[in-house]
């Protein structure tokens, strides 16, 4: 039986700010070990023994990242749908289901979150695989995780009488919200309460017919969003306007809780954890001998049980306990670990004043390399770019503002007006406002250059395309 993953990256991860960031969300970094969630997700569903070709639903914003991140892992996907809009697990899922109705139709499912962590593949591949005949006869599976301590930061699913002829899966006999501490410790010591792991495995055709009866309108949303789908290079992108007008919904409220086909897979702890929190990462991290994880350029004296990371610079810290103190290049979080959930207020108030912070890093990808902001201030903005080999940017003009660029490292091949140059290190040129240009890199190594812009407005908006390979307008 074929088995297709469905990894979903639609979370913002906005717990884990300041490094998971609206433009460059947590499934993109590399947290722990030495490959991103998304990375050590698709690897974890790998075995062509066992699974196909995974199909990944994610935001139209992070295409480019979405695929370098797979190219570099090896993961070749069958499909990569692009979402206009976050509109929670079901109609991710949904369009999935689409999609494998037209070229694998008989394919069970299994929908995976792309941020989550978990020590055990291979106990859980074993899982899954047992479970996969069920949900090809129209189960809908879900995956229960045994619980380790009372934690308030997952919901609970109950766990019923057991389905004759099959180790380890159960009837639902309910589900929780996040509970509250005492409420935590309660369903820990009664036991029958497993964490909703927000894993599934159902089989497409079954998880249509599952939407068209107890969510019709999702059902015919999704379904219209895919028919009106457009191939766009390597992606298929969803059509927007029937996108926008579904109504969000999760694969727990809009089949799991109503539909009488619904199984629990008990499984062991499998060092499971959707990192959904500061102190969520602490816990599956590397800890010294005083109980700190300290990442980067740290020194901790006298202090005991933290998660101390540094990006850009040193971080030190004396006498503290149980805090988390995280570093990037434009923001410093310092936390109580144990209130790390809190910290997506944090990105709430940024959110609503409009702060930059919330949004990306200072160094934010480009399908064609990155570019990193250095200094900022009164009608200018100095960037370092870079340009990976045989890449190039879009051609392009700006109404407000004129660039300067010197060569650091590499060589650069420039359109500037009816001009074109080669620039090698430590040569320039100067691009005037409304001048045509295209920056191309056309050598064996990674182009760097400076880029030094000024005029009266210097937003990534003020950018004319005219072409462009990567189809952006």
């Amino acid at each position: 039986m074929r088995i297709t993953p469905v990894i979903l990256c639609g979370g913002s991860g906005t717990r884990l700010w300041p490094l998971s960031r609206q433009g460059h969300p947590k499934q993109y970094l590399t947290l722990a070990g030495q490959q991103s969630l998304l990375q050590q997700t698709a690897l974890r569903f790998a075995d062509p023994a066992v699974f196909g070709k995974p199909v990944v639903v994610a935001n139209v914003e992070q295409r480019f990242l979405l695929a370098e991140q797979l190219r570099c892992a090896g993961i070749e996907p069958a499909a990569i749908i692009l979402e206009p809009a976050g509109r929670n697990t079901a109609p991710a899922l949904a369009a999935a289901a689409w999609y494998l109705r037209e070229h694998d139709p008989d394919a069970v499912m299994l929908a995976a979150p792309s941020d989550h962590h978990i020590d055990d593949a291979p106990g859980f591949q074993q899982l899954v695989a047992q479970a996969a005949p069920l949900a090809g006869n129209g189960a809908v599976l879900t995956f229960g995780i045994q619980p380790t301590r009372p934690e308030t930061g997952y919901g609970y699913i109950g766990c019923g009488e057991a389905l004759e002829g099959h180790t380890g899966v159960h009837r639902i006999t309910g589900f929780r919200e996040k509970p509250s501490p005492q409420d935590a410790a309660q369903l820990l010591a009664q036991g029958h309460h497993y964490w909703n792991s927000g894993i599934f495995l159902v089989g497409a055709q079954a998880y249509l017919a599952q939407l068209q009866l107890y969510a019709p309108q999702l059902h015919h949303g999704t379904g219209l969003a895919f028919q009106r789908s457009v191939a766009d290079l390597d992606f298929i992108r969803l059509d927007t306007a029937s996108w926008l007008a579904i109504e969000g919904d999760s694969i727990d409220y809009a089949i799991m809780e109503k539909t009488d086909q619904a199984l629990l897979v008990k499984t062991g702890a499998l060092g499971w954890s959707d990192v959904g929190s500061w102190e969520a990462l602490s816990q599956i991290s590397e800890c010294d001998t005083d109980a700190n994880t300290r990442i980067g350029n740290v020194v901790a004296l006298a202090s005991t049980n933290c998660y101390l990371r540094a990006e850009s610079r040193l971080l030190a810290t004396v006498g503290v306990d149980n805090l988390v103190v995280v570093e990037t290049a434009d923001a410093v979080l310092v936390a109580d670990k144990a209130r790390s959930q809190e910290v997506k207020a944090i990105v709430a108030q940024l959110t609503s004043e409009n702060r930059g912070e919330a949004l990306q890093h200072r160094r934010v990808y480009r399908p064609w390399g990155w570019y990193e902001e250095i200094d900022r201030a009164d009608r200018f903005l100095v960037k370092h770019i870079m340009v990976k080999p045989g890449c190039s940017l879009s051609l392009q003009k700006h109404h407000h503002r004129a660039e300067h660029w010197v060569v650091v490292k590499g060589t650069a091949k420039v359109v500037n007006g009816e001009t074109e140059l080669l620039l090698t290190e430590n040569q320039s040129t100067y691009i005037p406002l409304g001048h045509t240009h295209r920056l191309s890199n056309p050598g064996k190594i990674p182009l760097e250059l400076i880029e030094v812009q000024s005029g009266g407005y210097l937003g990534e908006d003020d950018i004319v395309r005219f072409e462009d390979e990567y189809g952006r307008q």
